[in-house]
């Protein structure tokens, strides 16, 4: 289903609006690097530094809000920096840590089967677990939960052992609240960097199920905005780009005298 003319408005209206905001409180570094500055202009490198900076943003200033304003016409809830919980069962967090072990000395992942052993497991006490947010929830008409997890294009392979444990502590959380809860917990990665080749799944291997614990540019928008949503998407964000190409311009144009 294409994305509607007020969707695509308000996501140009994200867009634009988190790029405003971010001129009017960024600022160069200062630090001198007199052949970099007369090599290629200080102008440009304040837009290298720019760029630099809004990377280390994009995902909770532009994907997040994009992300809830696809998900709006598809699900019945939806939220972004959604706070999971903090209880968790004692026997489900030691079949966290058996499930972490065996999958580091080579078992395969299997989400489906993870699961099934953290819904045998919802007995005893109960232990507080601080966790981090959730940065995408949305949950089906039917009740069917997805809590997404966003990362950058590459992440670091080092850190998916840390990324698997937060998936399954997400799931434990909402499997001790609710133990009937259908609960999918995933990471998700905006873009594709090595397009048009395949998403290289090999820097997950060995911890994420990349069937059920991963998706990745179209299959991530395509869930949350129907069919298309990525190819439209791409589009908003270079509408958005034209109009404010003016406004960019502008504001590096005064470095370059600098």
């Amino acid at each position: 289903m294409p994305l509607t003319n007020p969707q695509k408005q308000q996501i140009r209206r994200v867009i634009t609006n988190s790029l405003r905001k971010k001129f009017q409180n960024y600022n160069p570094e200062s630090s001198n690097m007199p052949f970099h500055f007369r090599l290629l202009g200080k102008d440009r490198m304040a837009l290298y530094s720019f760029i630099q900076s809004l990377n280390t943003t994009f995902g909770t200033s532009i994907f997040e809000p994009v992300a809830v304003a696809l998900a709006k016409n598809n699900f019945a809830k939806v939220q972004a920096q959604y706070v999971v919980g903090d209880s968790i069962y004692e026997s489900c967090q030691q079949n966290i840590q058996d499930i972490m072990n065996r999958l580091s000395v080579g078992e395969n992942p299997d989400k489906t089967k993870e699961i099934k052993i953290l819904r045998n497991a919802l007995t005893g006490k109960i232990n507080q677990l601080k966790t981090v947010k959730v940065d995408l929830f949305v949950e089906t008409t039917q009740g069917e939960q997805f809590l997404f997890d966003l990362k950058t294009a590459k992440p670091n392979i080092s850190n998916f052992k840390d990324f698997k444990r937060t998936l399954l502590e997400w799931a434990g959380i909402v499997l001790t609240h609710d133990k009937a809860a259908k609960v999918n917990t995933l990471i998700a990665i905006p873009y594709n960097p090595y397009e048009p080749e395949p998403y290289q799944r090999w820097t997950i291997k060995g911890m994420l199920d990349d069937y059920r614990e991963l998706k990745v540019a179209e299959e991530f928008w395509d869930f949350l905005g129907g069919r298309g949503a990525y190819e439209e998407l791409l589009d908003c964000f270079e509408k958005a780009g034209m109009e404010l190409r003016p406004e960019i311009d502008a504001y590096f144009a005064r470095y370059k005298n600098k």
